[in-house]
């Protein structure tokens, strides 16, 4: 168990039936850069049962937050989404992932695209001020099937348009694109398609997609990410990594039970 941070829950909040979010303490050791991912979970007994979660905190912020879905029988989501606050979790010494600003060649317009609890890195990301210093312009795209599962997105967003310091950022660089596939809302399709069609630019009344210029992150369903993927290298984007630079980046490390 040396490879863990034992942190307390401080609170949980279930949004729907199938998704919840909860934070907890944070050791003043552990150390991550905005939408990297570290292994967490819970000691069953006796030993850890763990999954890659991506902290949906900022890592200026005195607590770690997280963003789930909840899945019946799942081996460690049928048991964390019982948590509650003075519960113990454990975290991982190493935080790890592709979502950094350093893995992408720089650019003018950077994309969040994101499916459900892919969210998750974003939320951490658009709460780094480093981000708005490199980007002109921002665009967080969150698609999921029911408009109900949009409201972490939609709180997260509102209260930053509060926050005194990035509340100014926002207003000048950030465009929230939540959109719903199964039910009627102000934006519906699936993202792939809405690129495509440049309806989400046309909505959001901004140029079209720009190999020059946009730079792209990714995290969700594995079908969204393998057809973005083959959507932009078809355009002549080539994938960043640790090594390379390039002009998208995917997080692979998807929670899905």
């Amino acid at each position: 168990m040396s490879a863990f941070y034992r942190e307390k829950v401080l609170s949980v909040q279930h949004w729907t039936d199938t998704l919840f979010s909860f934070r907890a303490t944070r050791d003043s050791g552990f150390r991550f850069q905005n939408g990297q991912f570290a292994m967490i979970g819970l000691e069953v007994d006796g030993r850890p049962l763990l999954r890659a979660y991506s902290m949906a905190s900022a890592n200026h912020e005195e607590e770690l937050e997280f963003f789930s879905i909840k899945v019946q029988d799942g081996p460690l989501t049928s048991k964390l989404q019982k948590i509650r606050e003075g519960d113990t979790i454990l975290v991982g010494r190493k935080a790890t992932g592709t979502l950094i600003t350093d893995n992408l060649i720089p650019g003018k317009r950077l994309m969040l695209l994101s499916t459900g609890t892919g969210l998750a890195p974003f939320a951490s990301l658009i709460k780094d001020p480093e981000v708005y210093d490199r980007y002109d312009q921002i665009l967080l795209v969150h698609g999921c099937r029911q408009v109900s599962e949009l409201a972490y997105g939609e709180e997260l967003v509102a209260k930053l348009r509060d926050d005194e310091l990035f509340g100014p950022l926002l207003s000048e660089k950030l465009s929230y694109y939540p959109t719903v596939t199964r039910e009627p809302f102000r934006n519906r399709g699936r993202i792939t398609d809405l690129i495509t069609s440049n309806q989400l630019f046309s909505d959001l009344h901004q140029g079209p997609l720009d190999i020059e210029t946009d730079r792209i992150m990714m995290c969700g369903s594995p079908a969204m990410l393998e057809e973005l993927k083959q959507l932009f290298e078809t355009r002549g984007f080539k994938e960043g990594s640790g090594n390379t630079p390039g002009h998208f980046v995917i997080e692979k490390a998807f929670v899905e039970r």
